[in-house]
This record gives C-alpha cells, structure tokens and sequence, in this order.
C-alpha cells in the first residue's frame, strides 16, 4: 500500500536504522509499517472514503482481463487511488489506476 510523502520518509529513516541494527530488527520495523497501512486503510474505508476492495476488485474485472497480482493504496492529492496490477492476456502487465471512493477507473498502463 502506497504512503504519503511523509510517511515515506519516516518509513526510509526508520527501515535505515533497522538495517543498521541487524537484519532481523529491520523485518519487525516492515512488519510495523505495514500493520500502520493496514490500519491506516481500514480507517478510511470505515469513514466512507474508500470502497471495500472486493467491489474494487468486481468492478475493475468488468473491464480488464486477467489475474490480480498486486494492489496499492495510496493517497495522491487529497483522494484515494487503488494501483492495482494485474497479468492480462499474453502475459502482458497492466496497472488500472482505480478512484477508490467511487471505483472508476481513472488510468490504465498496458
């Protein structure tokens, strides 16, 4: 799941100083960033800003084929963009860039 800028930083100083510390206190430091993602998604979806995955996931296989391979959250000027990738025909790479409050899609990349 995507961070904002902020979050990003403080994700690198504290991931760089994990990896100072040893490798297995720099897993704990990953496994805490994400459990904040986690939560951090979960909160907006509880306050209605985002639409439950399942009916992003429903939407977005209307109009792309192919197996989900990856999904993202991030928060790009003020709204919420699922960043989902998914392996289409041919073995071809897609990126559906998904409004997450509304579950248009707003970009694809082939």
């Amino acid at each position: 799941m995507g961070r904002g800028i902020g979050h990003s930083c403080a994700a690198v100083l504290l991931l760089g100083t994990a990896v100072a510390m040893g490798a297995g206190d720099a897993f704990a430091v990953e496994e805490r960033l994400r459990r904040e993602d986690h939560d951090v998604a979960r909160a907006a979806l509880e306050r209605g800003e985002i639409l439950p995955l399942e009916k992003i996931l429903a939407r977005v296989r209307e109009s792309v084929r192919g197996d989900v391979v990856g999904v993202e959250l991030e928060r790009e000027r003020g709204a919420w963009i699922y960043e989902i990738k998914i392996i289409g025909p041919g073995s071809a790479m897609i990126e559906a860039r998904v409004d997450a409050q509304t579950g248009k899609i707003v970009g694809r990349g082939d």
